[in-house]
């Protein structure tokens, strides 16, 4: 029977993983799933950039340009705070210093290089850096709560003993011995041949908190008041939250041999540092909204003025409207009894025209009438005589005309005449012509009988 052994185990919830692996391989090239974790995560933080770079009216492809570099350069600064505070561990091997696979990133390290990078990016562009700066963070916070499961998948990053319901045990032989403090070793718990180290899900409480702090941050950003607010709040938020949740791991980079935890001491700086900052903010922002309600309570009070102004140019405009109206009426009114007058003089004066006219045509029509009587006459007069002619012309063509017919009646008597005289002389020829004949037949006729 095949046996898993628990590698992770929620006791006082219940939940157990077995057979954790932290890598797999394609082909001969290992992949670490801590590594595929980041990088979903930083995707995740750009995507969120972009929304909200959007929904203020930025390009958000500023945002994708700037992931580039700041990530290269916050890994850079991630790994470089790591190894400076950490340097005992790498002075005799200074080549660990660039085996990124072995771990070793410090998130303060990565965020105060990603910062600087923002800031020289912005100098470049000439964008606004602490509104870019507060954009880029409310992605980068959400990012941190999802990329310390990372730390889970390579069971790092825990807090000393502790038996509260989050409790988490892991087993010892899959955990880097140097995060194993004596405490843990003495409260190990061995189960079913395995020995486990019994600790504080530190990974589990910061994700929940940025988790919490990506909600309030994703609300302030429709509320604030200056840029660099929402930053001034994720340092703030973070840096409290950093400050508890680092007091509890065991594998905290201290100062030298101060026992004193580096990164509380900078969440402690730059919680204090952005608390002054975002009081002087606030500050600035309500004597800018002083102002403004200032400026705007004087456009208020001049654009009412001007409203009372209007107002009463409208009543005085109204009473002089009202004034030409009546005037207009009145104007209307003698208008129109003056256009009555002159129409009963004008049909007086008509009357006499008319009259005065039809005096004058009954006169010119007269004139006119004896006028055309003469014409008439005149004209009858010329068609009498062009008729008289007309019938003068008639006879005589009629006259030559008969003369013409007597011509050719005597010739076609005379043609007639000569052709009958013609035909009766031929037919006496020809009669006596045929009474011959009948002579000689009738002799010959004659001989003939004689002859019998």
């Amino acid at each position: 029977m095949l046996t898993l052994s628990v590698d992770i185990w929620f006791a006082n919830l219940g939940l157990k993983f077995s057979d954790w692996i932290k890598s797999f391989k394609i082909g001969n090239f290992e992949i670490f799933i801590y590594g595929c974790i980041i990088a979903a995560s930083v995707l995740l933080a750009l995507t969120v950039a972009c929304i909200v770079a959007k929904k203020t009216g930025q390009n958000d492809e500023n945002y994708a340009e700037l992931m580039i570099w700041g990530v290269i350069f916050g890994i850079i600064g991630a790994r470089l705070y790591y190894v400076a505070f950490d340097w005992d561990a790498y002075r005799d091997n200074l080549k660990e210093i660039f085996n990124l696979r072995a771990g070793g990133l410090a998130i303060y390290g990565g965020v105060i290089a990603g910062a600087i990078t923002g800031w020289i990016f912005c100098k470049v562009k000439k964008l606004n850096f602490p509104q870019v700066l507060d954009t880029a963070f409310v992605g980068v916070v959400l990012a941190q709560a999802t990329g310390r499961w990372s730390n889970f998948v390579n069971m790092e990053c825990f807090g000393g003993y502790t038996d509260n319901l989050l409790a988490m045990r892991l087993n010892i032989e899959k955990v880097n011995g140097s995060m194993i403090t004596q405490d843990l070793l003495e409260k190990a718990v061995t189960a079913d041949g395995v020995t486990y180290i019994q600790v504080h899900p530190t990974f589990l409480y910061e994700s929940l908190w940025n988790l919490a702090l990506f909600v309030i941050l994703l609300l302030m950003t429709r509320k604030k008041r200056f840029h660099g607010q929402i930053f001034l709040l994720y340092l703030m938020g973070y840096g409290v939250g950093r400050f508890w949740i680092e007091g509890l791991r065991t594998d905290q980079l201290k100062i030298g041999h101060t026992g004193i935890a580096i990164s509380q001491v900078v969440s402690v700086v730059l919680c204090a540092a952005a608390l002054v900052l975002y009081i002087l903010g606030m500050k600035k922002a309500k004597a800018a909204e002083a102002i403004v309600a200032k400026a705007e309570n004087e456009a208020a009070e001049e654009i009412r003025g001007d409203i009372l102004e209007m107002i009463e140019a409208d009543r005085r405009a109204s009473e002089a409207i009202a004034e030409a109206e009546a005037h207009a009426q009145q104007t209307m009114e003698d208008a129109a009894d003056a256009a009555e007058q002159a129409r009963t003089d004008m049909e007086e004066t008509a009357g006499e025209i008319l009259e005065a006219e039809a005096d004058s045509a009954h006169v010119e029509a007269q004139a006119a009438a004896e006028k055309a009587e003469q014409e008439a006459a005149e004209k009858a007069a010329q068609a009498a005589a062009q008729a008289q002619a007309a019938g003068e012309a008639l006879k005589d063509a009629a006259e030559e005309h008969a003369e013409a017919l007597k011509d050719a009646a005597d010739e076609a008597v005379a043609k007639v005449q000569e052709t009958a005289d013609d035909a009766a002389r031929r037919l006496q020829e020809a009669a006596d012509a045929a009474i011959a004949k009948l002579q000689e037949a009738a002799a010959a006729a004659g001989e003939k009988n004689d002859g019998r």
